[in-house]
């Protein structure tokens, strides 16, 4: 199997290093608040220096599956969250 430089792609766990900081940006920026920007900073950046060991979890089927669950709840808030706004917009 390719590694993350040869193929061009990211790890599992630097994706998950910029989840957390795109979403930590995006409250901050929500929230206007900058020390929540600086956490989720710090957060996406441990992980990504804890590359290999989440790399070795994430050959766990279990994980995998638990992970995905993770993906459908964030997918779930963002729409719901998207929701929420047009169904205000449109009672304006």
């Amino acid at each position: 199997m390719a590694s993350a430089e040869v193929s061009g792609k990211k790890s599992p766990a630097e994706n998950l290093g910029a989840m957390f900081e795109a979403f930590g940006r995006a409250m901050g920026e929500i929230f206007n608040d900058p020390e929540l920007k600086d956490k989720a900073e710090e957060l996406g950046n441990s992980i990504a220096q804890s590359a290999e060991v989440f790399a070795r979890r994430f050959e766990d089927e279990e994980v995998r599956r638990k992970l995905r669950e993770v993906g459908k709840a964030a997918q779930d808030f963002g729409e719901g969250v998207a929701d929420y706004f047009e169904a205000n917009k449109e009672q304006e």
